[in-house]
């Protein structure tokens, strides 16, 4: 499969630690992350097109991560309320990060301000991010397109030792 242009291959490089609410009524924090890999994907707003299906791609294929050792995590600026029922709906296994003071989105400088039916409007630019054991960022997709982007994901994780 032909990488993302987005896909930027990247010096590891440490991640600030950082914690935030998330769905189950748990705190999300990097540091001590027991997984060998967190992914951490970034979406502009539950429910919708776009969201839901990258949502469901991931919900289809966590079984795939789990077994490479990484944890999912979806995370916009939705309200925790907002994040349990979209969660529910959909049957997500992972949990959701809510950032509605955008602390994390800043941090991962994925705010942007994006063409929404002609009108400039800020928002989260799709992406996704790759942190390994030692929180340090391994690989990063910016201005992600949904289809093929979870296979993506799964092909880099196989592709490490």
């Amino acid at each position: 499969m032909a990488e993302s242009p987005n896909a930027a291959p990247i010096t590891p490089t440490p991640v600030a630690p950082f914690s935030a609410p998330m769905t189950g009524g748990l705190t999300f924090e990097l540091a001590g992350r027991p997984a060998k890999y967190t992914v951490l994907y970034f979406y502009p707003k539950d429910n919708t097109p776009g969201c839901t299906t990258e949502s469901i791609n991931f919900r289809e294929a966590y079984p795939e991560f789990q077994a490479l050792g990484a944890e999912i995590y979806g995370l916009s600026r939705d309200s925790l309320r907002s994040h349990e029922n979209f969660k529910g709906k959909l049957g997500l296994p992972f949990e959701l990060i809510s950032d509605p003071d955008e602390a994390v989105c800043t941090q991962f400088n994925v705010m942007k301000m994006k063409n929404m039916y002609g009108k400039q409007v800020r928002g989260v630019e799709r992406s996704t991010f790759v942190i390994d054991a030692q929180g340090r960022l391994v690989k990063e997709w910016r201005g992600v397109k949904v289809n093929d982007h979870v296979a993506e994901v799964l092909e880099f994780l196989k592709s490490q030792p």
